[in-house]
């Protein structure tokens, strides 16, 4: 859909401006039962406090959670580091600051994800190192120490009114985290460690949904393999994230798109009970109408999983401006004012698709 099509005048978005500022401080936090429409805001802090001027889509300076709901956003996700550095972009959300944007965010009626990385700085794929305080632990106080960590920030989460609608024990873990111990190399002991994350959450917060996040959501071959041993080791879990970026697979996102979508259908069939859904998505900034249609596809994808399994989408940074961060798949210009491809989030449904009424015993 071209995205003059969806705003065929200046009038008309205007208006929806309008109306998004004025919903950041009279509406009610979004439906559990809607779909989530998510922006990962981990830089937030640090933007605001190096002067960083978010601008609506008429320039005018505006908060930046304001901007968000304006584009559809109903959902924040935030990550936990355990003693990070001060470094501006690879740094801070500690505990403590991640309360206080969950409460930020919670307080305007955003619903919340928290994303455990379990280390001082990014976990992802290619590394998970262990926090420097916990370098020297046996696997023994690794289990205690991922226990803790959880429950301590889920119960300070609680204490400042703020209950997850979701949490992530680790960040695109397809090699395990809190390497070595923890790698998919010994994965009876990764098992028990995600299932003392799982157990921390659910005593702090019972009713939040735990995900286990993996990267590369159109790789089918490797959510097989992951959660299939997994579950044989006993694994506990609610929801299965999935990562979603065309643009480091070097391919058009029509190229794999499909595989995506087969995919989410395949976890949330593949595993009764579990749901799914796309942790993180994102595209080149400087591609604005194809963001936007890939962005449209994503979400539709998710929503085509049967029986309201899908649940929503999230994109990696919006705000994170590349004149400010350096990251290519922004979704902000160097203006400070949102990418129109953001408007792919308004063009969606919210609502969820019906799930089949259960059937009444005679």
């Amino acid at each position: 859909m071209p995205l003059k099509a969806l705003f065929p005048s200046l009038r008309t978005a205007i208006l929806l401006g309008a109306a998004g500022c004025a919903a950041l401080f009279c509406a009610p936090a979004a439906s559990a039962q809607s779909f989530a429409k998510g922006a990962d805001v981990g830089w937030l802090q640090q933007m605001e406090a190096t002067g960083y001027v978010f601008r609506n889509a008429q320039g005018v300076p505006q908060d930046c959670f304001g901007i968000l709901k304006a584009q559809g956003i109903n959902a924040i996700r935030l990550r936990v580091f355990v003693n990070p550095s001060d470094d501006k972009a690879s740094g801070h959300c500690s505990p403590a600051e991640v309360v206080a944007m969950a409460q930020r965010a919670a307080n305007l009626g955003f619903r919340v994800m928290i994303d455990f990385h379990y280390s001082d700085t990014w976990a992802d794929p290619g590394k998970q190192a262990k926090p420097a305080a916990w370098a020297a632990h046996p696997f023994a106080q690794l289990l205690t120490d991922v226990y803790d960590h959880t429950f301590g920030t889920m119960t300070a989460l609680r204490a400042a009114g703020v209950t997850p609608e979701w949490v992530q024990v680790g960040n695109e873990i397809p090699g395990g985290l809190l390497w070595p111990e923890g790698s998919t190399a010994n994965f009876g002991q990764l098992t028990q460690l995600l299932n003392r994350g799982y157990a921390a959450v659910k005593a702090a917060s019972p009713t939040s949904k735990v995900i286990i996040h993996l990267d590369r959501g159109n790789d089918n071959a490797l959510y097989r393999n992951f959660f299939d041993q997994h579950v044989r080791n006993g694994g506990q879990f609610d929801v299965i994230g999935m990562s979603y970026y065309p643009y480091w697979l070097k391919q058009d996102y029509t190229a794999s798109i499909a595989n995506l979508q087969a995919n989410l259908l395949d976890m949330a069939a593949r595993y009764p009970g579990k749901e799914v859904v796309v942790a993180e998505v994102g595209g080149d900034y400087t591609l604005v109408q194809n963001t936007f249609d890939m962005l449209l596809a994503v979400q539709k994808a998710v929503r085509a999983v049967p029986a309201g399994k899908g649940l929503g989408v999230f994109y990696w940074e919006p705000e994170g401006a590349k004149s400010w961060s350096g990251y290519q798949l922004s979704a902000w210009g160097d203006d400070g004012q949102p990418s129109p491809a953001l408007k792919a989030f308004l063009a969606a449904p919210t609502a969820q698709p019906a799930k089949p009424a259960k059937k009444r015993r005679s």
